[in-house]
């Protein structure tokens, strides 16, 4: 995690941290165009570690919202559901072609660029997986639980 905090640092933003082991970082920046943000990122990776990852990126207050908005109020264990941030707003037809109960008892819910998923027996098993929703969706995404999502919040001073 600190090659990650060197390769945002060296990139121009300012105060970067990470959490966890799973490509968290939280960083300051007064560019606005995320995307370009996102790719330089992925490339500064590539470059210093050869690993070829995606970047999402999200404000304090879209966290706040997107945890807020969470479709699935009834599942007590932060860890058992996941708030899937996509790099896009999926497109309407290929919304149409997602198989609502192809993953039962899992669930999933989207909201604009975020998909919720309810995983009632955990996600390490399940078959409900960002792959089968990156494919479909022609869209990127990462994956956090709500835990580390208002964890997130809270390193943001959000």
């Amino acid at each position: 995690m600190a090659d990650l905090r060197d390769v945002v640092t060296t990139l121009g933003h300012t105060g970067v941290s990470t959490y966890i082991q799973s490509g968290n970082v939280v960083l300051r920046s007064d560019r606005k165009d995320r995307a370009a943000m996102a790719t330089e990122i992925c490339a500064g990776i590539r470059a210093t570690s050869n690993l070829v990852v995606s970047a999402v990126l999200r404000t304090p207050k879209e966290l706040r919202r997107s945890l807020a908005a969470n479709p699935f109020p009834d599942v007590a264990d932060g860890t058992r559901v996941l708030i899937t941030y996509l790099s896009g707003q999926p497109a309407a037809d290929d919304i149409a072609r997602l198989e609502p109960d192809r993953f039962l008892p899992d669930r999933y819910a989207l909201l604009g660029s975020d998909l919720y998923g309810s995983y009632p027996n955990g996600a390490g098993r399940s078959k409900m997986t960002l792959d089968y929703f990156e494919k479909r969706l022609h869209v990127h995404g990462t994956s956090r639980n709500l835990n580390t999502v208002a964890k997130l919040i809270e390193l943001s001073g959000g």
